[in-house]
């Protein structure tokens, strides 16, 4: 790619918004600033509103008649982070396209990080957080999470995790085809393998409101993470199952000679009822991870679309789009 560091290039910019009417103006001004600091290359800013219930949708509308470069792509209903920047990816124009967040966690001036590692020939440059200015328990959590992440599912994902990265056309090709729903971008971006560069960062406190994430949200990222690039789940429920069947075995082999040659008096009702729980709690624990990955199958085999976009404001023209397979014919 340094060979075309002389011609002009288009830099889109993906911020899923969610409830995040307070933060936008600020992150507007320095993304702006971003933008004269790398005078030669163009930008697009594209603002996914996942249906926000705040005044985001206003505030983006009255950017984008403030600026031609904002572009934003409004979601008929709350569809999530991970979709809300696949529906941005799609709607991009760039030679590369940045994820950043719009509570200002990840700080914009990264992009020119960014720039300078893709002009190098880099197709995937991560923001790596190696310190976090948040609560000390959820780090905790978060270090424990990407901890097992890259022990059982992404052994390429870097110790701190990312949320901000910057991808090269390529990549943004394949993530806008691939249409996988359940899964994770990041997880995605790392699975296709193409080069990789990284930037350390420290990831600041949300200036403005307070964080969306919930903890029904983070429970199913981190089921999806794993059931999207991982058969240890699977793995673990044969292991388990060995284990029970053979001391299944074990058991039935010492009733059958203490019946033969001891002889049985009527007790061990406590260690029945003991067995029979745990037993039945392994079995529903068994078919509780196969649910989720039937589950996952039958989301896919169904063919619905990952997305569908109310309004799309480009420059100052409306416009309404049904749906993703539209979205994708448009890359």
């Amino acid at each position: 790619m340094s060979e075309m560091s002389e011609v002009p290039h288009l830099l889109s910019v993906i911020i899923p918004v969610y409830y995040n009417a307070e933060s936008l103006p600020v992150l507007y001004e320095r993304l702006n600033q971003v933008s004269i600091l790398l005078k030669n290359a163009h930008f697009e800013f594209v603002f996914v509103d996942d249906r926000s219930g705040d005044d985001s949708f206003a505030v983006l509308k009255q950017l984008s008649l403030k600026d031609h470069r904002v572009k934003v792509v409004r979601l008929s209903r709350n569809f999530g982070s991970f979709v809300a920047c696949l529906a941005g990816l799609s709607y991009c124009k760039g030679h590369t396209a940045t994820i950043i967040a719009a509570d200002l966690q990840d700080p914009p001036e990264l992009i020119v990080k960014f720039y300078e590692k893709w002009l190098s020939g880099s197709r995937v440059i991560c923001a790596v957080r190696e310190a976090r200015n948040e609560n000390p328990i959820k780090v905790f959590i978060s270090n424990i999470y990407y901890r097992l992440l890259r022990k059982y599912a992404l052994s390429e994902m870097p110790k701190g995790g990312f949320d901000s990265v910057m991808i090269d056309r390529k990549v943004i090709d394949f993530l806008v085809t691939t249409g996988e729903k359940n899964t994770s971008l990041m997880g995605l971006i790392l699975w296709a393998g193409f080069e990789r560069s990284y930037i350390n960062y420290t990831k600041q406190e949300r200036v403005h409101g307070q964080s969306r994430w919930t903890l029904n949200k983070k429970i199913k990222y981190f089921i999806d993470s794993f059931l999207g690039f991982s058969y240890t789940p699977i793995r673990a429920i044969s292991i388990l199952g060995i284990s029970t069947a053979v001391f299944a075995l074990i058991a039935a082999v010492y009733v059958i000679f203490q019946a033969l040659f001891i002889g049985i008096d009527v007790r061990g009702f406590p260690t029945t009822i003991v067995f029979i729980l745990v037993s039945s709690a392994i079995q529903m624990l068994m078919i509780g991870v196969l649910g989720e990955y039937v589950w996952r199958n039958l989301e896919e085999s169904r063919k619905r679309p990952v997305f569908l976009v109310d309004q799309v404001i480009d420059g100052q023209q409306d416009k309404v789009v049904q749906t993703q397979v539209e979205v994708v014919s448009k890359v």
